[in-house]
């Protein structure tokens, strides 16, 4: 089972020199090698510039007090200019949604899709997430090893988006399969698709598939799902087919991906710190600071990207205009300056909700709340019915630098 961190000085992230230091490589993330890197450049060099690499020149950001300074100026470091990730889409790929807008455009179509999330509307939601997690985590076998991500993560994420979009049930699982589609890296062996056409061609298909659902909402009187308010919202109800497209990777996305990867990163966790383990256990009142925990353990994104709109100074750094600037959130999160103890998992932490996982400011995720609540339920659930979840072997990771995903992770209940 993958062991908790121990950052060794002497590791090989001391022997490259500073100035060739470059956090992009997606094997890091799947390989779980980044910790003494990030934790180098935050101590060396915490505004520090690749000159080069396979993702072109950029800066990266590695302290939570400087990434928080790009997340609340976003009129100079913009998510429009340049997007969203470090890896520049083909500009013929290039879709604007408006994660990768700046405001009054992002302002307008947020928006729309803000009420599902509501408080009011969660609460609502609630009795159904319960019911849901219930049913998946009764169906367990007991004394046998499975996959904790393909029984329990992608089930119940899978029927959320569902609801989320009231997406023909029967056929939810094209849902998690053009999430995986859209944020893969195409060169792993594992990703569904292996070119950035063969992505396109897929995700048109997506959006042609859900394209007729949305000109049936558009057509009947305006519901409570994601669907129905953007076919009905005057900022999103004629989106060009690009746009369109964008929003729905988006939305799709962000339903998906960092509840599940947190939901099984927080097992992970568990396991590598038994002893916080048997903490909730003994006091599941604990639940909800451990949902902040699990979300800032895993940081489900890795990095986000702005763009310089003007020259400006960070960290004692001169930032140009038009130059790459990427957050790394999975730095910020462990960063002790604003985090104490940041390489241990504690469910019980005095201020667990400080954590970059969500981003901040004007791109703060819109369904974190219901993210949370997920994860809460789920928690709630288990320690309900299970004496433990055992992890009996190596969590295998994504090859990514965006997305911290975990594609399989086997597991056992003590029957």
């Amino acid at each position: 089972m993958n062991a908790p961190v121990h950052i060794d000085p002497t590791s090989p992230a001391y022997a490259v020199p500073l100035s060739e230091l470059d956090v992009s490589d997606p094997s890091m993330y799947q390989n779980e090698s980044w910790h003494p890197y990030f934790e180098r450049l935050r101590r060396e060099d915490p505004v520090h510039h690749v000159a080069g690499g396979p993702y072109g020149p950029y800066w990266a950001v590695t302290k939570y007090k400087d990434i928080m300074h790009c997340e609340v100026n976003h009129d100079t470091f913009s998510s429009e200019i340049g997007g969203i990730q470090i890896e520049e889409p083909p500009k013929e790929m290039a879709r604007p949604s408006f994660i990768r807008m700046d405001p009054p455009r992002h302002d307008d179509q947020r928006k729309v899709a803000s009420p599902i999330v509501a408080p009011a509307n969660l609460a609502n939601m609630e009795p159904l997430i319960r019911e849901r997690a219930q049913m998946v985590l009764d169906g367990l076998p007991r004394n046998q090893t499975f996959d904790w991500v393909a029984e329990v993560s992608v089930k119940l994420t899978t029927m959320m988006l569902a609801t989320l979009f009231d997406f023909p049930f029967e056929e939810r699982t094209k849902l998690t399969y053009w999430s995986d589609v859209a944020i893969c890296n195409v060169n792993a062996p594992e990703s569904p698709v292996h070119s950035e056409q063969e992505r396109f061609d897929e995700l048109k298909k997506m959006a042609e598939y859900i394209g007729r659902l949305f000109n049936e909402r558009r057509g009947q009187p305006p519901k409570f799902d994601l669907l129905s308010m953007l076919a009905h919202g005057a900022a999103t109800r004629d989106m060009p087919p690009r746009e369109f497209l964008a929003n729905l990777v988006l939305l799709i996305v962000g339903g998906n991906d960092t509840t599940r990867n947190s939901m099984t990163g927080g097992v992970l966790a568990l396991n590598q710190f038994p002893d916080e383990y048997s903490k909730l256990q003994a006091n599941p009142a604990l639940v909800d600071s451990a949902v902040s925990e699990i979300i800032r353990w895993q940081t489900p994104v890795i990095h986000m990207r702005r763009t310089a709109s003007r020259d400006i100074e960070l960290g004692g750094k001169q930032i140009k205009a038009g130059d790459k600037v990427v957050m790394w959130y999975l730095s910020g999160n462990r960063d002790p300056e604003a985090i104490e103890n940041p390489d241990s998992f504690i469910v019980d932490r005095a201020r667990p909700r400080q954590h970059l996982s969500f981003g901040f400011g004007i791109h703060r995720c819109v369904g974190n709340r219901l993210a949370e609540l997920q994860l809460k339920i789920l928690l709630q659930e288990m320690l309900a019915r299970f004496p433990k979840v055992e992890v009996v072997g190596d969590a295998q990771r994504v090859y990514s630098n965006f997305i911290r995903g975990i594609r399989s992770m086997p597991v056992r209940i003590p029957g």
